[in-house]
């Protein structure tokens, strides 16, 4: 025991090491699996191509970005006490390997599509292990290179500024360390933004572009090979939903940690790690999920035609969680004193300000907030599988409304998504009260370090649907026989369901982690509390709830644009290529693939400004009281937006998916080319870029202008504390002049 006190901090590398071995594992066993036929890897040739050719473009334009804003970190880094031009090297990792994480997806992705089709062709079971061992390899992937990233840079930094210094846990030493270890988070976070707006302008630009003309106009299946703007489609689902994820996740993951070592710095810990425990302790547990949704990826599998896909990678979630819940008490147990203290000021609500250092808390407090954080993500889960699940009620009043036209679907699916924002909001509240409750503001960042423990398996679960989606597309262009199509339809329609839990635990989880950067900002930035009586921080308050929409308003028009652009091009080529319609003729498939990737990498850029510049401009002008404002505004505007956004498309795609199987209304039964179901693909076309696009990226944008708050919070904090000094000049020499005044009159 007294060996893993003292190396603790440098096995918590070798998580992620042990999960990046089995990612290689699974990857070569993927990789020997038959890929079928010439014409099916002829297709899958084109889905990866276009997918490399996106990332490779995205990349160039990120790369002078990345530069850019490394040299501007360098050089801030050397103007307070609390920071390091070190950070720059942190930052640049950061982006490197949030970036190199979705290029693993995508590539293991491009792989298992074709073989998954392949292995339609014999079972369900078999394609099942396929494309969840797929996505397994993007989860390990993501988990383990943030784990590797995280741990590794904790160690060098801690033994650079605190260690070597002889400096204090609690104090400026360890400040400076994860100030410069923040870099990362900023690094990895900036990545996942452009990946996410990026690769969403791109898949949805295509998707609507084939569905108006493919499936309305022309009459033809979504993934017929005739239709031009199906490889583009195609490629969308890896750029989007598979690197754009994990991207996205890479950041949350490391986020949620950076936020829960900020607090827990700022506690008193008499343990038997140097009193670092609270600050180890949320890799520990990140670890320990990824080890365990090793455990769980491995039970998901079925026997027969008829058995549940859902059920089966559920089995394997609910494993990873209790094996995680259940392990963490007793890592808490051991690592932790039996009660420790907050160095700094906090507030229960419904009692006035508790002074420095009197906020006791203990170890089982701790493990009461773990379980808050598993359960809410949990319950977000189901509770969006609910909204958004076919056969469920929501997704059955939309199609309902469907049989009156397309103006009741879209209005039936605006008030689903509103209605899914309530029970969420309510489960968050709840969970940040209880986490709160049991181990104030450390209790909610570690709450949501709980949640994101087993981000591997949901990651897995996740990445499992763009997968058999492509395999779908293959078999449909392929011409493969219907009992194969039917195979991967059964895979996809589960897969629409897990991509939509995954955005709600996604989005739960942002919205725990903001909460902790928050909180991490403000006892960084010095601020003692912000009070929105004094209408500058309403002002930032109001303004933060506005760029939710703002931002969603870019990504939306976005999509609308290279939508048109998508659309009069595939409307081309069916009028000017004869042949076409009678498969005489080969369409220009990489036309179409060139107008999404031009137009995703124009129209990231407006976006993922809006999220780095804000926070800089505002708390450089105005302060850090209106920047706390502004994040507070930002923060819940963006969670609901986010849930609306996700949840209301979902439920428009399955809505329209019902149709393929026949759905009754009103005594008469309706399938696909009916006038409901014609309804039912504009509201999906309608839904597209707010599940694919705007939506998700809501948890990035209110997690980066956090991440972005905490990177200059050092310098704000010494902004403020300058011009408190000048204003506590100016009433000293104002009450001067007054005795002056007085004296004179007597």
């Amino acid at each position: 025991m007294d060996f893993l006190n003292t190396y603790l901090i440098y096995l918590i590398p070798v998580f992620g090491l042990i999960g990046i071995l089995f990612m290689i594992i699974k990857s070569a066993w993927v990789t020997k699996q038959e890929t079928g036929d010439a014409s099916m890897n002829e297709l899958a040739g084109y889905i990866a191509d276009g997918a490399m050719a996106f990332l490779r473009a995205e990349w160039k334009v990120l790369g002078y970005f990345v530069v850019v804003a490394g040299v501007l970190l360098a050089w801030s880094g050397t103007t307070v006490a609390t920071s390091s031009p070190v950070i720059a090297i942190s930052f640049v990792i950061g982006a490197f390997l949030s970036a190199f994480a979705g290029y693993l997806g995508m590539r293991i992705a491009t792989k298992s599509n074709v073989r998954t089709t392949q292995a339609a062709k014999t079972s369900l079971a078999q394609a099942l292990k396929v494309s969840f061992t797929g996505g397994t390899v993007m989860g390990l992937g993501v988990a383990g290179l943030a784990i590797i990233g995280l741990g590794s840079l904790f160690i060098v930094f801690y033994t650079m500024y605190v260690v070597n210094t002889g400096g204090s846990v609690n104090g400026e030493a360890m400040a400076k360390a994860l100030d410069v270890l923040a870099g990362f988070s900023l690094g990895a976070e900036s990545i996942a933004l452009f990946a996410r707006v990026g690769g969403g302008i791109y898949t949805k630009a295509a998707d609507v572009g084939a569905d108006l003309v493919g499936k309305v106009e022309a009459g033809i299946p979504e993934d017929d090979v005739r239709n031009p703007a199906t490889i583009a489609d195609n490629v969308g689902d890896n750029v989007g939903d598979v690197a754009g994820m994990g991207a996205d996740l890479f950041g949350s993951y490391v986020a949620t940690m950076l936020a829960t070592m900020v607090l827990g710095r700022e506690i008193v810990s008499h343990d038997n790690m140097g009193g670092i425990a609270p600050v180890l302790l949320p890799m520990v547990i990140a670890g320990l999920g990824l080890i365990f949704s090793i455990v769980g990826a491995s039970l998901v599998k079925i026997k027969n035609e008829t058995d549940s896909v859902q059920t089966a990678l559920n089995i394997g979630n609910w494993v990873s969680i209790i094996l995680t819940a259940v392990a963490t008490y007793f890592v808490v147990q051991w690592m932790l004193p039996n009660d420790f203290m907050h160095l700094t000021r906090d507030v229960i609500p419904g009692t006035t300000d508790l002074k420095e250092g009197s906020l006791v808390f203990t170890k089982n407090g701790v493990y009461g907030s773990i379980l808050v954080g598993l359960v809410v993500g949990t319950l977000m889960s189901i509770i969006t599988e609910y909204y958004t699940a076919m056969g469920k009620r929501p997704v059955m009043s939309i199609i309902k409304q469907s049989s009156t036209g397309h103006a009741t679907n879209i209005i039936g699916g605006l008030a689903i998504g509103m209605e899914s924002t309530v029970l969420p909001i309510l489960v968050l509240a709840a969970g940040i009260y209880g986490s709160f409750f049991f181990a104030g503001l450390y209790g909610v960042a570690i709450a949501a370090a709980g949640m994101m423990a087993t981000t591997a398996m949901q990651l897995a679960i996740d990445a499992f649907g763009p997968i058999a989606d492509n395999a779908g597309g293959i078999a449909e262009m392929s011409q493969l026989p219907p009992e194969v199509r039917h195979r991967t339809d059964n895979l996809d329609a589960v897969g629409n369901t897990t991509a939509a839990t995954g955005k709600g635990f996604a989005i739960a989880s942002a919205a725990l982690t903001s909460l902790a950067l928050f909180a991490a900002f403000v006892g960084v930035a010095g601020i003692e509390h912000i009070d929105i009586y004094k209408a500058n921080v309403l002002a930032g308050l109001f303004v933060g709830g506005m760029i939710p929409f703002i931002f969603s308003a870019l990504c939306i028009s976005a999509v609308g644009r290279a939508a048109m652009a998508m659309v009069e091009e595939v409307r081309r080529q069916f009028r000017e290529i004869p042949g076409i319609m009678e498969y005489k003729a080969k369409p220009e498939y990489e036309k179409c693939v060139a107008i999404s990737t031009k137009a995703s990498i124009r129209e990231m850029v407006a976006p993922g400004l809006i999220a780095l510049i804000t926070p800089v401009v505002v708390g450089f002008i105005f302060g850090p009281e209106v920047l706390g404002g502004l994040l507070a505004g930002v923060t819940v505007s963006g969670v609901l937006m986010g849930i609306f956004q996700s949840n209301a498309g979902g439920a428009w795609d399955n809505a329209k998916k019902s149709f393929e199987k026949g759905v009754e209304i009103n005594g008469e039964m309706h399938y696909k080319k009916s006038e409901p179901h014609k309804a039912s693909v504009t509201g999906d076309t309608v839904g597209d870029p707010f599940k694919d696009t705007s939506g998700p990226s809501m948890n990035i944008l209110i997690k980066l202008m956090s991440i972005v708050s905490l990177v200059i919070a050092p310098h704000l904090n010494v902004a403020a504390g300058h011009n408190a000094h000048i204003q506590k000049e100016i009433k000293v020499q104002s009450m001067n002049v007054h005795q002056i005044k007085v004296e004179k009159k007597a």
